[in-house]
């Protein structure tokens, strides 16, 4: 397995965790296709930081929660392998764009539900499905779940929901695609200091520190942690880890 002729595919690579993963990627050789939802600006500054550092890379629009738009994206992710990579197949998928939420069951909408549910869980099904077609024979599937699927913390019921329903999706996927020898499994991170949910672990004092209470390393989470996880899953020794869930967390809520 030459890295260096490998291109992953990462929603939401304009920002925060999926940014992270693509410029890890990146160092190890591996071309990206990011997309982003309303930041073009911001899409094209981590192009320019991945090509300055002898990389390449390509950014394009996607709203996961619109499966409207899928089977027109996967044309547009055509067009970028044959323009810009030459080829017709890309390697790694990893379902890594979302939101956050933070509301108690009894005051959650259902258009909040149903938004989450559009992003999380229906947009990473239909998603894949459409980009089936295109990932290379032995690539690799990484869907992002969450820390929260395993532990609970009052406000998060739906979007650890949704985060479930991935982990099992993972196994599905696992199962019907292995006749490809596509690997697919689940990367779960713990609390992360980064923008996601406006920035609450990053930015507020004490959910900080209380993370770190709860989490045998002692210290909440960074962007690097996750980034330089997801490029160790999909490196060359990984292969014949799939189905699982990888919980990134430092040892939280043990």
């Amino acid at each position: 397995m030459n890295m260096n002729r490998k291109i992953a595919l990462i929603t939401g690579a304009s920002r925060g965790l999926g940014k992270n993963a693509a410029l890890h990627l990146s160092a190890q050789g591996v071309s990206i296709i990011g997309t982003y939802n309303s930041n073009k600006a911001e899409a094209d500054a981590v192009v320019q930081e991945i090509e300055s550092r002898g990389g390449q890379a390509a950014m394009l629009q996607l709203d996961v929660g619109n499966s409207t738009a899928f089977a027109r994206f996967a044309e547009k992710v055509a067009e970028v392998l044959q323009s810009k990579f030459k080829t017709d197949r890309f390697d790694f998928l990893i379902n890594n764009a979302g939101i956050g939420l933070h509301v108690a069951i009894a005051e959650t909408t259902e258009s909040q539900f149903d938004q989450l549910m559009n992003i999380h869980l229906k947009g990473p099904f239909f998603l894949t499905q459409k980009l089936l077609p295109l990932i290379a024979d032995g690539g690799r599937i990484l869907n992002v779940s969450s820390g929260l699927a395993r532990f609970s913390f009052p406000g998060q019921a739906a979007y650890a929901m949704m985060k479930g329903g991935v982990e099992v999706m993972t196994r599905y996927m696992a199962k019907e695609f292995g006749a490809r020898r596509i690997s697919v499994n689940t990367i779960a991170p713990g609390a992360i200091a980064t923008d996601f949910g406006g920035g609450a672990v990053r930015d507020t004092k004490e959910i900080n520190d209380h993370v770190a209470s709860v989490t045998a390393l002692g210290r909440a989470g960074l962007p690097d942690d996750i980034g330089g996880a997801i490029a160790m899953l999909l490196s060359e020794g990984s292969g014949w880890v799939n189905a699982q869930r990888i919980e990134v967390s430092g040892g939280m809520c043990l």
